[in-house]
């Protein structure tokens, strides 16, 4: 990785007027409201609160009326009732937030998860004929069912009323189901369309209980919203969703709900994964929690994940912990091995592409997305990685904000069997005869949209400060930018010529770097992930692009550097 790969942008000062009218915060965290867009008082304390947006009622959304009156009737008819979800970790939070939540409404309800390698992503026939065998009337599908006309049509000539509730972009045509909840459908009037499916799940069952309360219904203690946001936190910035608006709302009072300590399964995960959850942190969920939760359904099985977080017996939720941080580590190796031989195809290569493309019978399909994930991370270059099997070839995509990679799918929907995804992430099925053709489409796609950009990771910094101002009461105030993630990073400082004291690689594979700057006053140590390899080449004086954080390590609290990229020192 050579020094200088990456752009730093630092944004333009604070203007004079917007800083006087942010005063009464301190000079750095005024740029960093103002790199958010905020630049008012009102503005800054509605975003520093996480306050909830106005016109989120969830009856504003279409479909949930009809929905939450046929799962009404459900219930009090005893109809069995299924919720079919997905095998990452949205999918499987929502699943089991609306199964606890009619649970607890005295439904007769099952939790349905396709298995990835069996059946593949979203709702199938075959599935929807055995749940109908097994005297099913209603499927809720929730991240999921929006791009699947077809299997609403087999529903409901099975019987089956189906109702869809799900976040990714639709196609051109809605599915003919029973009911159909997305705010991103044409002409539904919801503000939040940036929802996860756990969020969208999340509102199905809020409406449910407005309902009750408007027919004057005594709604029982334990059917309170606010016991789901947990699950809702979860899923949620597993998801990488932006979290801002609606989603930073839920999350903030879903991550405090885990401080709480009340489910069992998410006390047992984090214990498995070392994180206390008293003081667990949205980059918690984001790196340690969701990705365990994903293994489940990477490697096997996601009922694992699920049964996890509906569990109440604590032996058993120790024990499913247990085995998802087995596969987690067992994803982690297969993850690895499948990127080598990815990047030495690309280092054969004599140009560059605008598109990186990598397909193998031998490879896992439950880890090709983080491959592609990885790959653009690492080339910043829209990546496909897929599995071919005898018939079909199954890829995950991963991109970057200057090239969308639905819409460049959409553009190829005649040679593909499914398709769906956001702008940064998609998955795809075609058939084998028809892969050359997609691929040559899509590099061409990539070529027309990339050519005239500068293709190199941008980071963007909030503040270029002294590093000796970067000091510990900085953190009380970028604690107020939690829940921090998609759309709403970390504060990012750059500070420049700074003295190496020491270096060393640290991590199982040395693949870590670890760090002691100073700029003559203040000394901190810095951890840069995944940089060991710049360990040998390490200038005298470097510049550095960082968050500022608090780590905790054998009970002690100390302040360090979390370095997103190394430049030589110009000084």
């Amino acid at each position: 990785m050579p020094f200088a790969s990456k752009r730093w942008v630092i944004p333009d000062p604070i203007p004079a007027n917007i800083d006087l009218a942010l005063s009464e915060y301190p000079p750095v965290m005024r740029q960093v409201l103002y790199n958010r867009g905020i630049s008012s008082t009102q503005q800054a304390q509605r975003f520093l609160l996480a306050e909830t947006p106005e016109h989120t009622d969830p009856f504003l959304m279409l479909g949930i009326p009809q929905a939450v009156d046929r799962l009404h009737f459900a219930i009090r008819n005893q109809e069995k009732i299924a919720i079919y979800g997905d095998y990452d970790a949205d999918g499987v939070t929502a699943t089991a937030l609306l199964v606890q939540f009619l649970e607890n409404l005295g439904a007769e309800v099952m939790g349905y998860i396709p298995s990835r390698f069996e059946e593949g992503y979203g709702l199938n026939n075959e599935a929807l004929t055995g749940l109908h065998d097994q005297g099913v009337k209603v499927v809720v599908s929730v991240d999921c069912g929006i791009r699947s006309p077809d299997e609403a049509d087999h529903a409901r000539s099975l019987g089956i009323d189906l109702i869809i509730s799900d976040h990714h972009q639709p196609a051109e045509t809605i599915p003919n189901a029973f009911s159909v909840i997305n705010p991103k459908q044409p002409g539904d009037p919801y503000l939040e369309k940036n929802l996860a499916g756990v969020g969208v799940a999340y509102k199905l069952a809020a409406g449910f209980i407005a309902a009750m309360r408007k027919a004057g219904d005594l709604v029982p203690n334990h059917l309170a919203a606010e016991d789901l946001l947990d699950l809702v936190a979860l899923g949620t910035v597993s998801d990488l969703v932006p979290l801002l608006g609606e989603n930073r709302s839920l999350v903030r009072l879903g991550i405090e709900r885990i401080r709480q300590g009340r489910r069992q399964g998410i006390l047992s995960l984090a214990g498995a994964a070392g994180l206390k959850t008293s003081n667990i942190s949205s980059g918690d969920v984001s790196f340690m929690l969701g990705p365990r939760l994903n293994a489940a359904g990477r490697l096997d099985s996601a009922l694992t994940a699920y049964y996890l977080l509906i569990s109440k017996d604590v032996s058993e939720a120790s024990n499913l912990a247990q085995k998802l941080e087995i596969q987690n580590k067992e994803r982690q190796e297969i993850t690895r091995k499948i990127q080598l031989q990815v990047e030495e195809k690309i280092a054969q290569q004599r140009t560059e592409p605008f598109l990186l493309f990598a397909a193998d019978p031998g490879f896992n399909s439950g880890v090709v997305g983080l491959v592609a994930s990885r790959l653009t991370e690492s080339y910043y270059r829209p990546a496909i990685v897929a599995q071919q099997g005898s018939e079909f070839t199954r890829g995950s995509c991963r991109s970057i904000p200057e090239f969308h990679i639905t819409e460049a799918l959409d553009l190829c929907s005649d040679l593909l069997e499914h398709h769906g995804g956001h702008a940064a992430a998609a998955g795809f099925t075609v058939r084998n005869e028809n892969l050359e053709n997609l691929i040559e489409q899509m590099e061409s796609i990539a070529q027309a949209k990339l050519a005239n950009i500068d293709l190199r990771p941008t980071i963007r910094a909030d503040i270029e400060l002294p590093l000796s101002e970067v000091r510990a009461d900085l953190l009380k105030y970028l604690n107020w930018l939690q829940p921090t993630g998609q759309s709403n990073p970390q504060a990012v400082f750059v500070s420049r010529d700074l003295r190496v004291v020491r270096s060393k690689t640290v991590g199982k594979e040395n693949n870590h770097l670890k760090l002691t700057v100073t700029d003559g006053r203040i000394t901190y140590d810095a951890i840069a992930f995944r940089m060991g390899e710049l360990q040998n080449s390490l200038p005298p004086r470097l510049d550095l692009i960082f968050n500022f954080e608090s780590n905790e390590y054998n009970g002690q609290e100390y302040l360090q550097l979390n370095v997103k990229d190394i430049h030589a020192s110009m000084h």
